[in-house]
Parts: C-alpha cells; structure tokens; sequence
C-alpha cells in the first residue's frame, strides 16, 4: 500500500510537471510539428476514453455493487460517472473560453503582434485556469495508480501529453511579454504543480474516509473526469492543430495500446 502510494503521486508529480516540456518546446522549437502533435494528443484521448469505460469505471461499479448490492450500486456508480462529469464541466464553464488553456496554441504565434500587457495577462490567467483543471486530474491519477499501478502509469503519461500543449499557452504569451524566458518557464512549471496538489488532496480524502464503496464512488468519478476532458479537451485540441485524420489515427492507437496492456496484465 505504501510503495502504491508514493508511485501514485511520481506519477502524479510527472503528469503535472510535463507542463514544463511544453515551455521548452515553445523557446527552441521554430515550427509546429502539427501531425505529430495531432496524433499524439488522439492517443492520450484514446487511452483515456479506453482505460476509463474497460477497467476504471467497471471497477468503481464493481467495488459499488458489493457494498450496495448490484442494482443499487450500478445506480450508485452511473450516479458517480456523470457526477464526475459533472464537477470538471462546471469547472471548464467557470473559465472563460478566451481565456481557456485548452484553446490550441501554436509555437509560431509567439509572432502574433498583440500589445505585452494583453499578453502577460492572457498567460497569467491561462496560468490559473490551467491549475483548477489540473486539480481534479491529480485526483484521477492518483486514485487510479492507487488501484492498479499500470493504469496509473498508463493514464499519467497520457495526462503527461495532454500536459504539453498547456505549458505552451502559459510560455508563449508571458516570454514574448517580457522577453524572459526563466519566467514563462516558472509560470508554466507552476501551473502544473496543482497536479501534485490534487494528488495530495486524493490521498488525504482516501486515507480519511477509505472504504470499498468511497473507492467505487472515487474510480466511477474519476472515469467520468476522463472521458470528458478527452472528448472536450484533447480530441477538439488535435482535430484544431488542422490534422483531422492523425487525431483520428492517434485516437484509435491509444485504445488499442491500452487494450493490449490490459490484456498483457491479464
């Protein structure tokens, strides 16, 4: 339990943190790799679409179901499903949408012409925003690697992609600002950090209140929280870099890595 712990929150630290790659690949890449970032970002939400309806939300109903009895803990776990959902929309509703990190950048806008201060304050906020929805998907990573460590693994890394366009939203607009590269980076480094916190905060409620049916309300939501921000994040993020059909492609390799590790960890 202890050593599923401290794997729990590395994977945690590592998904959040990737924020950073994202800062270094806006000051010395000079041009987009659009396909590969397309398809990359349809395999993250390919993993997490297939990981989230194949293992984790079953387990949640699972676990639901032996502590309720199988109808009332299907109820109980649908009810967590879309209560998950539930929490990271009115947390997405809470950005506003010029403001939302999730809005796909590009490394060649650093170029676009707008005044420093609109600048600064666009990547401050998207600083912010970034923190809030990292949260709750510190608390997913966390409370899956805590189940099972090769979920955990899986799901981190496809976090971990989803991570690098977001620490180009926060560095692009704070370097060209301020000409400094050091603070886009801290401010990126920063945003990612809430990762780690929501991790924190899963071990803390799990610790406080661990039983089989808080574990089952937990992976239900958690399932939730992941399906959308892959088909209202991830996915529409791929398909606006302009390469429609490597978001696609991305999408279904995702599933079938996942599909296959699952089946080798049979």
């Amino acid at each position: 339990m202890e050593g599923n712990i401290y794997l729990a929150l590395g994977l945690t630290l590592i998904a959040g943190l990737s924020t950073g790659i994202g800062s270094a690949l806006a000051f010395f890449a000079k041009q987009t790799n659009k396909k590969l970032l397309s398809a990359s970002l349809g395999l993250s939400a390919g993993v997490m679409i297939y990981v989230s309806f194949m293992e984790i939300l079953p387990e949640g109903m699972h676990k639901l179901s032996e502590a309720y009895g199988e109808t009332a803990g299907s109820w109980a776990g649908v009810a967590s499903f879309f209560g998950g959902i539930a929490l990271i929309a009115i947390i997405d509703a809470l950005v506003p949408s010029y403001e939302n990190p999730h809005e796909a950048r590009s490394v060649e806008s650093i170029d676009d012409p707008e005044g420093k201060a609109k600048l600064m304050r666009m990547g401050l906020l998207a600083a912010v925003a970034i923190a809030i929805h990292n949260f709750p998907e510190g608390i997913a990573t966390f409370a899956a690697a805590m189940e099972d460590p090769a979920i955990g693994v899986s799901i981190a890394i496809a976090i971990a992609i989803h991570n690098i366009p977001e620490g180009i939203a926060v560095s692009i607009p704070i370097y060209y600002a301020t000409g400094n590269r050091k603070k886009a980076f801290i401010w990126s480094f920063l945003s990612g950090l809430a990762e780690p916190l929501g991790a924190i905060l899963g071990y803390a409620l799990l610790m406080t209140f661990f039983s089989a049916d808080v574990l089952g309300v937990i992976l239900a939501g958690v399932a939730g929280i992941m399906v959308f921000i892959s088909l209202d994040e991830l996915f529409p993020a791929a398909r606006e870099y302009g390469e429609g059909h490597m978001a696609i492609y991305g999408l279904v390799a995702g599933m079938g890595i996942m599909a296959v590790s699952l089946l080798l960890l049979m």
